[in-house]
C-alpha cells in the first residue's frame, strides 16, 4: 500500500533518480521541452526538503514518488490567461511531481493524500504532457486556463475543488 510521508535530507539521492526516470518518461511520451534533463535542479529539489514542502510516496521502506507541496498563494497563479480559477478561497500547489515507473498509482496517492486535509488544489502542466493532463482530468481537475512561469514558460492551469463541479474547459481558450 503507498504511503506518503515528507522527504528528508537521507532521501535526496533516491528523489534525484526518480527526478531522472520522470525526465526520461517525459521525453519518451511526447513531452520534451518541459522539464528536459535540466529540472528540477539539485539546488530546488534541497530546498523543497529543507522548506519542508518535499512529501515521497513509498511502498513499505521504498520511496516510489515524489512531489512538492506548496501552501499559500503561488504568484505565478496571479493571473490566468483566457479562463479564470474556480474561486478564490486557499488552496494548496503541487508542483513536480513524479514517479520511478516501477508502480502505478502515484498521481492518485498524491491526490488522495491532499484531498483528506484541503478542499482546493491546483497544479499546472505543459501543453505536451498529455499523460499528465489526462491524469488530471481522470481525477476531477478542470482546466482553468494558462499561467506563466517565472521565467515566461506557458502552462495549462488546473484545479479541484470539493464540492464544486470542476466541469470541463468550458470556459477556456486553447494555449497559444
Amino acid at each position: 500500500m503507498l504511503q506518503v510521508r515528507k522527504g528528508t535530507e537521507e532521501d535526496f539521492d533516491t528523489v534525484m533518480g526518480i527526478y531522472r526516470t520522470a525526465q526520461d518518461f517525459m521525453i519518451s511520451t511526447g513531452s520534451p521541452n518541459q522539464w528536459k534533463h535540466s529540472h528540477p535542479t539539485e539546488e530546488q529539489i534541497k530546498e523543497d526538503l529543507e522548506r519542508g514542502i518535499c512529501h515521497v510516496i513509498c511502498e513499505g521502506n521504498e520511496i516510489h514518488g515524489v512531489f512538492a507541496l506548496c501552501e499559500g498563494i503561488d504568484p505565478t497563479y496571479l493571473y490566468v490567461e483566457g479562463g479564470e480559477w474556480l474561486n478564490d478561497d486557499p488552496y494548496i500547489t503541487i508542483h513536480r511531481i513524479a514517479g520511478d515507473q516501477k508502480v502505478h498509482g502515484i498521481f492518485k496517492c498524491a491526490i488522495d493524500y491532499c484531498r483528506k486535509f484541503v478542499d482546493n488544489i491546483r497544479i499546472d502542466t505543459h501543453k505536451d504532457n498529455k499523460v499528465m493532463q489526462n491524469a488530471l482530468k481522470k481525477n476531477g481537475f478542470s482546466r482553468r486556463g494558462i499561467i506563466y512561469l517565472k521565467n515566461g514558460d506557458p502552462r495549462i492551469a488546473f484545479q479541484w475543488c470539493r464540492n464544486i463541479n470542476n466541469g470541463g474547459d468550458d470556459n477556456v481558450v486553447s494555449e497559444k
